[in-house]
């Protein structure tokens, strides 16, 4: 067998285990082909749909980047038992993968990426698309992905794919260690051939790790939650991943602690449970925002306390403050000086919890001051989704129209912009897979291919819910070309285009650190003295771009909502008609994108200049700086 041919067949036999489920690791491959993996691995995958049907299924895309974000889409779906490979061709092919790669390391989803590279043998130096240094010959663009993967390595001769290939199944299906892993391989070392032991096709069974809490630092966390008199879960996105939902619902109804998600943890508990309290952070909820505030123990499980979750450090103000951290990585369980680190699954530790506080209630006071925080901000929630009748409806009121029209079961997708915000204060989860937000890269782009490779992780369990993709005119344009991969194949996705004419979320921000949106809006660029060098992209009409014309051009159905007083009820039956389809639909409104959703009193850091002849500047610098005095060591 050629190298490409024995890795496709390789990979093909992978199975991920994971208690009472067993599914294939990799179900298929994305690729676009270029004279770096044509002959290679685009070969290998010809021959094992000739001969073999599907083997490895092969999937056209449209741009590298976006196989990647299905890729991730896909994994999220199958609590990251399983994900795509994508094989690209050497230099442009293969850095249009770069993003994609850091995208799913930082949100520690697994991706397979056959990154193709230049001769081994170097017998044609340089190539086409090849880089020259001087000073390192052999480097070349596939080197860009060594610190954006968890895994990476390059097959320089034939013989060592197979420890290469079983080291790269180790990571991808690591829960600790799971993100980006790359496989560099040569353009001449894919169709070199090789004997191959039959051992190295056969099935093969990797079994997701659920490591169990030791006895030790479980009986230390128990004993600081004992003696907490104000407790505060943050779920995050190994909740999700472990399954762990049902187990986090039974402790938290048994002990009454109440609950604040991540980005990447809402659904871990519908949104109407009492013990609920919505997003936590910068962008979460006041409910949940003023318990955090005054917690004395913090359970976070699996979450990687990020800025927005933590409001930059700002959000749990108890000076005496400890963290107990729930983690099957130990990287993210001694966050913040914690001391009482539970190095474990999480539903396993949740089991663990469960027995062990079986006689444990928070503080009566306590549940009464959360259950009215969620009371009052659901109020808010409420009165944000109230139509106003305006010609241009705000985001909040396009997101209340939208879920209105959702099923239970769906999912919404989104990434960037003000999006992710606006989602985690007011969106309601009502299914555990329902809330899809990537952001930990947030990056503008990866909704509707994010969204895609959703919808085929909702295909592949046998799963018909329908996949909402909301989206900015901003993010939009940056990728959306994986709509002719929606129509190539009939996939059913809808995708929600919110056009505000420009950057809505960096020009919110900016108004905020005093730089007065500059920069932000989409508009025809004006010169005052006809020189094009001072040009001012802030006074000039709203450029004519049809994103609606756009969408349609590639064959999808486009259903076009003209500003009025009611575009929200032809939003709502917009979605129902997209969800009656066959294929994708994109529904298209403009909105008002000075239509705020509430306060939720977080904060971010984004650091204003110290010094400044702007007079807006100024101001917000003196703000920043009051906020700054907020912030804390978290040390442990």
């Amino acid at each position: 067998m050629t190298v490409s041919q024995a890795l496709v067949e390789f990979l093909a036999h992978q199975w991920t285990v994971d208690g009472d489920v067993r599914e294939r690791t990799v179900p298929g491959m994305f690729g676009i082909f270029g004279h770096g993996n044509v002959a290679g691995v685009g070969q290998a995958l010809l021959q094992a749909n000739a001969t073999q049907p599907g083997l490895m299924p092969y999937f056209q895309a449209r741009n590298e980047q976006a196989m990647v974000h299905q890729s991730v889409g896909y994994a999220r779906m199958h609590r990251r038992r399983a994900t795509y490979a994508s094989t690209a061709s050497v230099g442009p092919g293969a850095a249009n993968m770069l993003t994609g790669a850091a995208l799913a390391t930082a949100n520690r989803m697994p991706a397979l990426l056959l990154v193709s590279d230049t001769f081994a043998t170097r017998v044609a130096d340089p190539v086409l698309q090849q880089l020259e240094h001087p000073h390192d010959i052999g480097m070349q663009v596939s080197d860009a992905f060594r610190p954006l993967s968890r895994f990476f390595d390059r097959v320089q001769r034939p013989e060592q794919l197979f420890s290469i290939a079983l080291a790269a199944m180790r990571v991808l299906t690591d829960p600790a260690e799971t993100g980006a892993v790359t496989i560099a391989l040569p353009e001449d070392v894919q169709a070199e051939m090789m004997d191959v032991p039959v051992e190295f096709l056969a099935d093969r069974e990797w079994h997701v790790r659920r490591p169990l809490p030791e006895r030790g630092p479980l009986e230390r966390a128990v004993a600081a939650i004992r003696a907490a008199k104000r407790l505060m879960i943050v779920a995050g996105g190994g909740v999700l991943y472990s399954g762990a939902e049902e187990a986090l619902r039974s402790l938290v109804e048994a002990t009454g602690i109440p609950v604040g998600t991540t980005q990447a943890g809402g659904g871990s508990l519908t949104w109407d449970h009492p013990q609920n309290l919505g997003g936590v952070g910068a962008t979460g909820s006041a409910s949940a925002n003023r318990i955090a505030a005054s917690a004395d123990v913090v359970i976070g499980i699996g979450t990687r306390y990020s800025d927005f979750t933590t409001s930059s450090r700002t959000a749990f103000q108890d000076p005496g403050v400890q963290f107990v951290n729930i983690n099957v990585a130990s990287f993210d369980a001694y966050k913040h000086g914690s001391q009482l680190p539970v190095i474990a699954d999480a539903r396993e530790a949740l089991t663990a919890l469960i027995a062990d506080l079986a006689d444990y209630r928070v503080a009566p006071a306590h549940a009464r001051a959360a259950a009215q925080a969620k009371s009052a901000w659901d109020a808010m929630v409420d009165a944000a989704f109230e139509p106003s009748g305006a010609d241009l409806p705000g985001q909040p009121e396009i997101i209340g129209a939208v879920q209105a029209a959702m099923d239970p079961a769906d999912v919404v997708v989104q990434a960037a912009g003000s999006l992710p915000g606006d989602l985690q204060k007011l969106w309601r989860p009502r299914d555990p897979l329902g809330y899809h937000v990537e952001y930990a890269f947030s990056c503008m782009g990866y909704e509707i291919a994010g969204g895609l490779g959703v919808k085929r992780g909702t295909v592949a369990a046998g799963d018909d819910r329908d996949v909402v993709v909301m989206v900015g005119d901003g993010s939009y344009l940056m990728l959306h070309t994986e709509l002719v991969t929606a129509v190539a194949e009939g996939i059913k996705l809808i995708v929600v285009i919110i056009q505000n004419q420009g950057y809505a979320s960096i020009g919110h921000l900016s108004e905020t650190v005093g730089s007065q949106r500059f920069g932000t809006r989409y508009r025809y660029a004006q010169s005052p003295d006809g020189n094009p060098l001072h040009a001012d992209f802030e006074r000039g009409e709203f450029l004519p771009v049809d994103l609606a014309a756009n969408a349609r051009s590639y064959g999808v159905d486009v259903i076009d909502i003209a500003p009025g007083p009611d575009s929200l009820a032809q939003l709502s039956a917009a979605v129902g008609t997209a969800k009656t389809a066959d294929g994708p639909t994109v529904i298209h409104i403009h909105s008002d994108p000075f239509r705020y959703a509430p306060e939720g009193d977080g904060w971010w850091d984004v650091p204003v200049s110290e010094v400044s002849a702007v007079e807006s500047t100024r101001t917000a610098r003196a703000e920043y700086e009051q906020q700054q005095r907020l912030q804390r060591p978290l040390l442990g």
